[in-house]
């Protein structure tokens, strides 16, 4: 049975606010203009009732007080108000109430469950040979200061099949004016005066909200440094949701580089949305998972275990998602990525003990991380969870240029 939700929304200053209630917990999201800065979202739960008290500072330092429904300003400009029961629903044809994708914790489970309808029906867009040209006169700006392959090239055949067009550029750390010493915001500014949205990889954590903070134009983030990779995380809940049939009471095995893969972290946070989920994290001493990501697990109520033992891990999961130990995030230490390299291996040995609905997962490219004699094994999912990035990028597209 679908759950209940009480919607409150108000307005003021051009702000537009919502909280979601339902009986266990309230979630507050507010989207602030902050000056000339484009919108940024936040969100925070709370225990539920009727005499709720709370408040929070916003992006552009305001302080926001709610109190028994209402909700009022520091500056004193009050907030109206509207309250109905409803399940949450996307109309087509509403703007899609996100400007940019920066990370995984953007997304609630509602949200996900309506983006990855509308991934299905880029699905059979793509297998019809005429295409779509939704997105014909948009451009598409990729601007990737880190070598991709699937990302960038998924992003770009995206727009081509909904009719856009793109400007690429694969390696901007080293072939655009960034060499010369511009700034990350000045090239920004400059690039969304070409464009109608702007695809983003740089090697830098955070550098995709300076991007979103500077730009007049939707920015996705394609991956930042250690960061975070929201996509790939849409990506691979919709995977996962294809492959298993479900979300909720999964088991979920994370292996290999967690200290630097923001694969695994951006994942982690979609996890979290869900009931009944338990991560297992499986790594190298010197790439174990960061305090960040198991405080946010626990604190939203994730059981999670550490373990060395891969194939015990393994045997209980719907999911191993192996990722590769990451050479270029240890600088001149090689003598710690030659420590951490080759420590656990997917191979015929790790399939022998999974379970036969499971899944072996990752977001390539691979090393040898995985042997190629996995390929051949219908649980070997990672080629197809490649193509669904295709699909789920056509839905970003979509929905950030064209609303529901």
């Amino acid at each position: 049975m679908a759950s209940s939700y009480t919607f409150s929304t108000w307005t003021s200053n051009g702000s537009i606010c919502a909280s979601k209630a339902s009986k266990n917990n309230a979630e507050f999201i507010c989207n602030y203009p902050n000056g000339n800065f484009r919108p940024t979202i936040h969100s925070m739960t709370t225990s539920a009732s009727a005499d709720i008290s709370l408040s929070w500072i916003s992006s552009n330092e305001k302080e926001i007080n709610w109190k028994g429904g209402k909700s009022s300003l520091k500056n004193g400009v009050k907030c109206s108000a509207l309250d109905f029961e409803t399940k949450p629903s996307f109309f087509k044809g509403n703007k899609f109430h996100f400007e940019d994708v920066i990370e995984a914790q953007q997304f609630d489970r509602d949200t996900l469950s309506a983006i990855f309808d509308v991934a299905l029906e880029m699905e059979k867009i793509e297998k019809n040979s005429a295409g779509s040209q939704i997105l014909k006169g948009y451009l598409m700006a990729t601007l990737f200061y880190e070598p991709s392959t699937r990302t960038r090239l998924s992003f770009e055949s995206a727009m081509k099949r909904l009719g856009g067009e793109v400007l690429t550029t694969e390696n901007a750390r080293e072939f655009s004016s960034a060499a010369k010493g511009e700034t990350l915001e000045d090239t920004i500014r400059t690039v969304e005066g070409y464009s109608d949205i702007i695809v983003m990889r740089h090697f830098e954590s955070g550098a995709a909200k300076r991007a979103a903070v500077t730009a007049s134009i939707p920015v996705i983030n394609a991956g930042d440094g250690p960061g975070q990779h929201p996509s790939q995380a849409l990506l691979d809940i919709y995977t996962i949701q294809r492959e298993i049939g479900k979300l909720d009471g999964i088991n979920v095995g994370l292996v290999g580089d967690l200290a630097n893969g923001r694969t695994v972290r951006s994942l982690a946070y979609l996890l979290a949305k869900y009931e009944d989920v338990k991560i297992y994290f499986v790594s190298p001493e010197v790439v174990k998972m960061k305090d960040d990501i198991k405080d946010y697990l626990t604190s939203r109520g994730i059981e999670w275990e550490e373990s060395a033992d891969l194939k015990e891990v393994a045997s209980k999961c719907d999911v191993v998602y192996q990722t590769r130990i990451q050479r270029e995030r240890f600088g001149e230490r090689t003598d710690l990525y030659e420590e951490a390299r080759g420590k656990y291996i997917v191979d015929l040995d790790v399939l022998n003990v999974m379970q036969k609905h499971a899944v072996v997962m990752h977001p390539l490219p691979r090393l040898d991380e995985i042997t190629v004699d996995v390929d051949v094994d219908p649980r070997a999912a990672y080629f197809r969870q490649a193509k669904n990035g295709l699909y789920i990028r056509m839905a970003l597209l979509k929905l950030l240029l064209l609303g529901w």
